[in-house]
């Protein structure tokens, strides 16, 4: 088991505010998606917190917040230890979406009124703009916007609450090389293409629009790290460190 107890991170002060938990668990995520904390390493709630300039209370309080999600598991008296998500895990995320997600969009492009879907364009817009400039956090957290929002549509909350939380599970770590190899343009100027499908009243293109870009995100994982013979619960030290 690998220790670390968080010296050598680079991670941003956390202003003292009342929902100061939010933005410690906030940050965190952030740091897990750059790489920045490596899947199978221990991290001290003391050490982090240091790094943070709080206390360690809330960042114990926002680890137990990822516990929740499966980010992360605890580690009597030592940390945290951050989970690694397996090729088998993703492939069953990824089975449970398309089983969601894809009849959805049909119904929705069938039953939306044009203003509720045009009014997503400028998230669909901004996730293609994140990713053109490399901005992980920016891609990431537009994408989630845009996906869950467009879920709402079909008027079951229920739903967006499954999918956000197989979201959450399926966190893409250390997508630095994705970004900075340019192809994640792709991925994301497909939510512009499904919803010119959508405004079209295209529900049958629309779910097959919906099916390949689960299966293009699927892939992005999977080749995250071609060539530099890296695997899933095994990351190296990532090529950059300031996406938190």
């Amino acid at each position: 088991m690998t220790a670390d107890h968080g010296s050598s991170l680079k991670l941003p002060a956390v202003p003292e505010r009342r929902n100061i938990r939010d933005h410690v668990a906030h940050a965190l995520r952030a740091a897990l998606i750059a790489g920045e904390l490596r899947p199978g390493v221990v991290y001290s709630a003391p050490a982090l917190a240091g790094q943070f300039g709080v206390s360690p209370t809330p960042v114990r309080e926002a680890m137990l917040d990822l516990v929740k999600e499966g980010l992360v598991e605890p580690v009597r008296n030592k940390g945290f230890r951050i989970t690694a998500v397996s090729e088998r895990d993703l492939d069953e995320y990824t089975e449970i979406r398309r089983l969601i997600e894809v009849p959805l969009v049909g119904r929705i492009a069938r039953t939306a009124a044009h203003r509720q879907l045009e009014a997503l364009r400028p998230t669909a817009a901004r996730i293609v703009e994140a990713a053109r400039a490399g901005d992980l956090i920016g891609y990431l957290e537009h994408d989630r916007r845009f996906h869950l929002s467009l879920l709402s549509l079909a008027g079951n909350q229920r739903l967006v609450e499954v999918v956000g939380d197989l979201r959450k599970r399926s966190r893409l770590y250390g997508l630095t090389s994705l970004a900075e190899k340019g192809v994640l343009v792709a991925s994301a100027e497909e939510h512009e293409q499904l919803l010119d499908l959508m405004l079209a009243g295209d529900a049958e293109a629309a779910e097959g629009c919906m099916r390949d870009h689960l299966g293009h995100v699927r892939t992005l994982w999977a080749d995250r790290h071609a060539g530099d013979g890296a695997s899933v619960g095994s990351l190296g030290p990532p090529s950059r460190g300031d996406g938190g």
